[in-house]
């Protein structure tokens, strides 16, 4: 599993989980970041996250395919 470390932006404290898989590049484009959270391919905290524009926040876990994306604030 490749593991991703993702910080947010300096003054935000959440990203919507459907740009947070594009900004990292697990999916091509934004039609299929919605395909695959619609289809419960996605995990936040090991949990199957439904919700295209779930907040995703520092602390978060993302699993998607062979992808661990890891969300933290910035220093």
């Amino acid at each position: 599993m490749k593991q991703i470390q993702f910080t947010l932006r300096e003054g935000e404290s959440f990203i919507p989980l459907i740009q947070l898989l594009k900004a990292t590049h697990v999916v091509g484009s934004g039609s299929e970041a919605q395909d695959v959270v619609v289809e419960g391919m996605v995990l936040r905290n090991g949990t199957v996250e439904l919700r295209k524009r779930a907040k995703i926040v520092d602390g978060d876990v993302i699993r998607f395919a062979d992808f661990e994306i890891v969300v933290s604030n910035p220093s």
